[in-house]
């Protein structure tokens, strides 16, 4: 299967060298996070991946990832997108590298698909092989468990939960309920790499379903 690819755009990108003191208290930095990255891009589920990938590239932590109401199409800026999110570490260099693995995961790796082609109507159904800290703690499981990350429009999110939930054997860690800032839904459910494959072909699949017949 060759989904139609619906790419995040990333709009900003900076690097603190050095945090202000209170700033960093508001952040509830550790001691040895004197640097920080901040980055926004258009979707948001696609950037929490990317900043759970920074984590496993670098010595660095997630310590705030927003997304912001309503969605990118009413964005309060031109650099604003749809999510920002902060890494921080004990260098400038560490924070680079961060920054870095969130930009390849975007570009290359992590997409919402349009749904029988309408790329107004797009679904979410990534498998993280390994999860990072970010995630890991999202989900309340262990680093380098795999996950399957499911989003979709309100309803359609319910009806392919349930059957990401059937086929395969995953467990729900965290529901999604409709409608989140972004107004979709969706969930994060874990279980062997090939399990959570499973339950994104069985999420993608039920929602190409109705799409074709929305009214029973």
């Amino acid at each position: 299967m060759n989904p139609q690819k619906i790419m995040a755009q990333l709009l900003a990108m900076q690097i603190i060298p050095r945090v202000n003191n209170e700033l960093a208290e508001q952040l509830a930095l550790k001691a040895n996070h004197t640097s920080i990255g901040i980055v926004t891009l258009t979707i948001d589920d696609v950037g929490y991946v990317a900043f759970d990938e920074a984590t496993k590239k670098a010595d660095v932590e997630v310590v705030y990832a927003k997304s912001f109401y309503a969605g990118a199409a009413h964005a309060s800026g031109p650099l604003s997108g749809e999510v920002i999110g902060i890494i921080a570490g004990s260098s400038p260099d560490e924070i680079r590298s961060g920054l870095e693995a969130i930009q390849q995961k975007i570009q290359f790796d992590t997409y919402f698909e349009a749904i029988l082609g309408n790329e107004q109507h797009a679904l979410f159904a990534h498998t993280v092989a390994s999860c990072g800290t970010y995630l890991a703690e999202q989900a309340n499981v262990k680093v380098g468990t795999a996950l399957a990350y499911l989003i979709a429009p309100p309803l359609e999110a319910v009806v392919g939960l349930d059957a990401a939930l059937k086929a395969a054997d995953v467990e729900l860690k965290v529901f999604y309920g409709p409608p989140s800032e972004t107004n979709f839904g969706g969930g994060l459910l874990s279980g062997s790499q090939s399990s959570c494959q499973a339950a994104a072909d069985a999420f993608r699949e039920a929602i190409d379903n109705l799409a074709r017949n929305p009214v029973i």
